[in-house]
């Protein structure tokens, strides 16, 4: 591994990375450069685990959605695992995809007819249930050696800043979203009743406590039932 080259190669892609008019793009590009920058890498995605569903979030290659999926749908593989661990270990890595691999044989038989013959990965993040995963493969077995890997390594550490970025814009979204739902539920209530602020989000308030529902999602029932504006 040519390290000098590939530390010149990194600078150009955190440039690059920054040019990018969104998180998806940027995960894109992601996916894209491990495969032109990493020795032998056939394919590149990224996957979250979200409710235990399993979402590919980039992808370069043909393999990689089948693979996300297989791993979805039987709940193992190597990105399942390392997630589970207790260690502080990031980084997973199949030398050779066509040994046995007891931890996870259904998965394992899935990305042999994939034509996966080795494969690196890394944790990007954990939360509860959820996870997400920068992964790598190549047809040939015996691609990934622990220095590979470790360009992996450095690969995600992008992935997992735009990853960050992404669910704090969800999260900010999120949260311009709710408040919009309530001031316009808070303007439908002073309208028809004749309410003060105080008032009108007392009312949602306590619609929400006894009945055990979310603001927003009374804030919503109260908008869907607002009589149509006349043509």
């Amino acid at each position: 591994m040519d390290w000098q080259k590939f530390a010149e190669e990194m600078a150009l892609l955190a440039r690059s990375l920054l040019k990018q008019d969104s998180v998806q793009q940027t995960l894109d590009e992601i996916a894209v450069s491990a495969v032109k920058l990493v020795d032998g890498c056939d394919a590149a995605g990224i996957l979250a685990v979200r409710k235990g569903r399993a979402v590919t979030l980039a992808s370069y290659g043909d393999m990689v959605e089948e693979s996300d999926r297989r791993q979805g749908e039987l709940g193992e593989g190597p990105c399942f695992d390392l997630a589970r661990r207790t260690d502080d270990d990031r980084v997973f890595r199949v030398a050779d995809m066509t040994l046995p691999q007891p931890d996870w044989p259904r998965y394992a038989e899935a990305a042999r007819e994939l034509g996966i013959g080795s494969m690196t990965g890394v944790l990007l993040y954990t939360h509860e249930e959820d996870f997400g995963a920068l992964n790598l493969y190549a047809r040939r077995p015996g691609t990934f050696t622990e220095d590979i890997a470790t360009a992996g390594w450095l690969l995600a550490s992008h992935a997992a800043v735009a990853l960050a970025d992404a669910r704090t814009i969800d999260q900010l979204e999120h949260a311009l979203e709710t408040r919009h739902a309530i001031g316009e539920a808070m303007g439908i209530l002073r309208e028809r009743h004749g309410m003060s602020d105080e008032e009108a989000f007392g009312v949602l308030r306590k619609i929400s406590q006894n009945h055990n529902i979310k603001l927003r999602d009374v804030a919503e029932r109260i908008r869907e039932k607002r009589p149509a504006d006349p043509a």
